[in-house]
């Protein structure tokens, strides 16, 4: 796909893959608009790239992506490419009584029903452009779970199924749909790790893996699969009780001394 003159749209902009992606499409000369929750990042990120431009707007709210579509029509009719990114990823213990339920799937409704709600939105807007694309950022654990996160790396894996059946489903328009699938990347995402946790994992440092997420969108590559994520799937296939065995270590670091 041709990757300059664009208008796009990136949920989760201001930070992490969201705000790199936004550095480097904005270098090749694209439109780019940039949504989150966070008032004071999406500044930040203004502040740092005064060509962009920021709504704020929260993918897990419903009546904010329609908020969000009719701003983003009225003001860049252009818009032809949509890149579902804002994402976030907890440790969470099964074990434990605390929390309420709702709070349990917050994941849920950020990672999955998200993207699924904002392609719904704006897929009719996509369908009039001669050139558009949806690109929905899963990540490596869709393929593999990481058991100390189960319900990040369910919605991942449902993110993944998602977007291959919405690829069979626009075959026959000039939607192209792409899934990059990141690996560990050195962003604010793994805050929630320690050094055990991440033992063995080779983070891939951020400017690297978009560098890589671009060149394969600019090689209609469909499934971008960067560094370590690629291994991940081809684990999943040859050997996916022993990979899987891997990812679980943590689990029982998280479990030490936990009675139930």
């Amino acid at each position: 796909m041709l990757l300059s003159k664009q208008t796009i749209l990136i949920t989760g902009g201001a930070s992490g893959i969201g705000l790199e992606l936004t550095r480097q499409l904005s270098q090749l000369g694209n439109t780019v608009i940039i949504t989150g929750r966070n008032q004071l990042k999406l500044d930040a990120a203004k502040k740092m790239l005064p060509g962009i431009h920021t709504i704020q707007s929260d993918v897990s709210q419903p009546q904010e992506i329609s908020a969000l579509f009719t701003q983003v029509t009225k003001d860049f009719p252009a818009l032809n490419v949509l890149i579902n990114n804002a994402g976030i990823m907890r440790t969470i213990n099964l074990h434990e009584t605390s929390g309420d339920l709702k709070e349990l799937t917050q994941e849920i409704e950020t990672n999955l029903n998200g993207p699924i709600r904002m392609t719904k939105q704006f897929l009719a807007h996509l369908k009039t452009k001669p050139n558009a694309a949806i690109i929905n950022v899963s990540s490596g654990l869709a393929f593999v779970p990481l058991p100390i996160s189960p319900v990040y790396c369910a919605t991942k894996a449902a993110l993944h199924s998602f977007t291959l059946s919405l690829r069979v489903q626009l075959k026959n328009t000039n939607v192209k749909v792409f899934e990059l699938a990141p690996p560990a990347t050195q962003t604010e995402l793994l805050g929630d790790f320690n050094s055990a946790d991440m033992k063995g994992v080779r983070v891939m440092k951020v400017d690297a893996m978009v560098t890589a997420a671009i060149n394969g969108l600019k090689n209609d590559q469909y499934e971008i699969r960067p560094g370590q994520a690629n291994q991940l799937k081809f684990m999943s296939r040859l050997a996916p009780q022993f990979i899987l065995a891997q990812m679980s270590k943590p689990v029982d670091r998280m479990l030490a001394g936990n009675k139930h």
